[in-house]
């Protein structure tokens, strides 16, 4: 009984042992096998990228407006480019009016200037007119004045004297008059028409607007901005080309009334020059 029981204890002593000794080690095997997996994963994971440098900045991509006027020019048809080649027309023609009679008008007044300092201090009508410039409308008008009492012979000398001499230079003053106002009359029609021809650039483009609708069969916005931003551009330059000529006609239009002012003036004592003259000869 005695050696059975001691076998037994040392059985048991020999089990306790082997799982003492099994446990440690597989205690020990996580310890060592993260170990592991760390130095392999450390050994084979990639290289974290490097941060961008401060210098480095990011590449400028240029990108073309598809709805400026340069698009507008290149994917218009033949009628929207032929409305604005009217309108540019329009426009360069309407500023070529305005600086060449702003230019005369200027002229016109420094030679009025002139003409009441040298004209009135002459022995004569005829050396008054002779010290004018040639291009001047006061010696056009004084040559006039002139001539009519050279031609006043024949049946003409059945019209009174004074009659004669003032029907005369009332034909010179209206000639002077008509020069001063060419070209208004094309500042007043591009004035009036250029926002319908703009109008009507307009209407094609919303007339496109509608086509394309139609074809795409949805109303989305790329189908739409295209045509009403070609609509909107033939507006405005239908604006910019009439303002200016407006603007331009009555300010040369309210010139004009103040250079014939001083044309009439010289005119009317003209007249009173030439009919003391006569009576004296």
């Amino acid at each position: 009984m005695f050696q059975t029981l001691r076998k037994t204890a040392v059985a048991a002593s020999a089990a306790f042992a082997l799982l003492i000794s099994a446990g440690l080690g597989v205690v020990a095997q996580p310890a060592h096998a993260q170990a592991a997996s760390e130095s392999a994963a450390t050994a084979t994971a990639p290289a974290a990228p490097a941060a961008p440098s401060a210098a480095a900045k990011p590449a400028t991509t240029t990108v073309d407006n598809p709805y400026g006027l340069e698009a507008l020019w290149k994917t218009s048809d033949a009628i929207a480019k032929t409305v604005l080649v009217i309108l540019l027309a329009m426009s360069m023609g309407s500023w070529y009016v305005i600086v060449v009679k702003l230019i005369e008008q200027t002229k016109i007044t420094r030679q009025a200037k002139l003409a009441n300092k040298t004209f009135w201090n002459a022995g004569t009508v005829l050396q008054g007119a002779a010290s004018l410039e040639q291009v001047s409308p006061f010696r056009f008008i004084a040559e006039a004045g002139l001539e009519s009492t050279k031609k006043h012979v024949g049946l003409l000398e059945h019209v009174d004297l004074n009659s004669w001499v003032t029907l005369s230079i009332q034909r010179a003053i209206e000639r002077v008059q008509s020069r001063l106002q060419n070209g208004l009359a094309l500042l007043a029609t591009v004035g009036s028409t250029a926002p319908f021809v703009g109008l009507f650039g307009t209407v094609w483009g919303i007339y496109h607007a509608l086509t394309a609708i139609g074809v795409a069969g949805q109303a989305s916005i790329d189908k739409v901005a295209g045509p009403v931003g070609e609509a909107l551009i033939m507006t405005a330059i239908g604006l910019a080309v009439a303002v200016p000529a407006v603007l331009g006609y009555n300010w040369l239009v309210r010139r004009n009334k103040g250079a014939m002012d001083e044309v009439r003036g010289f005119g009317n004592d003209l007249h009173s020059v030439l009919l003391a003259t006569s009576r004296k000869a």
